[in-house]
């Protein structure tokens, strides 16, 4: 058990301290702190929103945290090309090797300076993609006048021109995104975020998944799936802790390891209030709506007595009790407290995160407009 407990806890914690690190990144003007602020879901008047503006408004390299992930950075990189940050400066002072990966942002044309850093990137060994923003605006300016305009086509003109472009300044296969900064659920956003989540490692893919904002229930659903390995892993600490024979430990820790599960999945499907205020902000509802299609308990306080209220708390005060009585005899108690530590967390925590899910899809469908069966659809391109 000392051997086992400080391997199961060492991996809980690389979850909870590995920091992921995304550079954004472009010209003046091209959107790259509306972007930060539409990934960590915020609108540009929020508490902590990256300012925006027409003109170069970020002077240094600048770090926004996930609202709820701490280990999660957003570095708003100041644009290329300006009198302060010349070409041959920048790549020099911008520190590329503490980020993950970086998103070049375009506006309109990817520029000659873009093409620098894209190479810079590549020399340096990281990922980077190319994300065209302010689609929406191309094609309003293409409808005005009561002109018919045939989006697939638009769109497909639009990343051609884009891929051509880049092709042409010496990046071979570029990776080209059409996102819109006030809409990620159109256009390119779901293929940007599987292209990334392909090209990360183990748990940084995780983390990245669970710091996305809920904008589709297929994010949901995936956020699901990524939770559903932190199931296996505390019903294993708990499983080891219940091999201890002392009587009651087991109990009061599973408990402990409830709450604290219980309380994290609830921030990472964001059914907590702050985030549940942040998503209607974001899709310009009432919060009170959100709220309204919420059919759980568990947002409230999670107490130890809420635990043992809940449907399954009386087997789990069977299993304890006959853990107790057990204790008694060491051997025999070590390995049914084990297993039975085990089983119960697993069960618990799994029903836990499937009715926080089917309820974080709610607030996704009050949100948006999304129906459920999106998630099985292929993203529009």
């Amino acid at each position: 058990v000392a051997k086992v407990t400080p391997l199961i806890q060492r991996k809980i914690n690389d979850f909870d301290k590995t920091e992921l690190n995304i550079a954004v990144t472009g010209e003046t003007g091209a959107g790259k702190s509306t972007f930060i602020n539409a990934l960590r879901g915020l609108n540009e008047d929020d508490e902590g929103a990256a300012k925006t503006g027409t003109t170069e408004t970020t002077m240094e390299p600048t770090g926004y945290k996930h609202p709820t992930l701490p280990n999660v950075w957003f570095w708003d990189l100041p644009g290329m090309g300006t009198k302060k940050f010349p070409a041959n400066k920048y790549l020099k002072v911008m520190e590329f090797k503490k980020y993950d990966f970086f998103i070049i942002i375009s506006a309109c044309r990817f520029t000659e300076n873009d093409v620098k850093l894209a190479k810079e990137m590549k020399r340096l060994e990281k990922n980077f993609y190319f994300i065209r923003s302010k689609i929406d605006s191309d094609l309003h300016s293409l409808r005005k006048g009561g002109r018919k305009v045939n989006e697939e086509e638009e769109l497909e003109k639009i990343r051609n021109y884009c891929v051509r472009n880049m092709q042409e300044a010496g990046i071979p296969t570029p990776c080209v995104f059409l996102i819109s900064n006030f809409n990620l659920n159109q256009y390119d956003f779901n293929l940007l975020t599987n292209a990334l989540e392909d090209d990360l490692p183990s748990i940084k893919r995780s983390i990245y998944i669970l710091s996305l904002p809920n904008l589709n229930v297929e994010i949901v659903e995936r956020k699901k799936k990524e939770l559903k390995k932190r199931v296996w892993m505390l019903a294993s600490l708990s499983g080891v802790l219940g091999a201890v024979p002392v009587p009651g430990v087991s109990l009061g820790c599973d408990i402990a390891i409830l709450i604290g599960g219980i309380i994290d999945f609830r921030k990472c499907l964001g059914l907590d209030d702050a985030s549940l205020q942040r998503l209607a902000n974001r899709a310009e509802k009432p919060v009170g709506d959100l709220k309204a299609v919420v059919k759980t308990p568990l947002v409230g306080e999670i107490t130890p007595d809420i635990i043992n209220r809940l449907a399954w708390g009386t087997a789990a005060i069977v299993i304890s009790g006959l853990e107790i009585a057990l204790d008694i005899i060491p051997v025999v108690g070590s390995i049914f407290g084990a297993g039975s530590s085990f089983l119960m967390t697993y069960k618990l925590l799994t029903g836990v995160l499937d009715d926080l899910t089917v309820n974080a899809k709610r607030v996704v469908t009050a949100a948006f407009g999304t129906d459920e069966n999106d998630a099985e659809q292929t993203p529009t391109q």
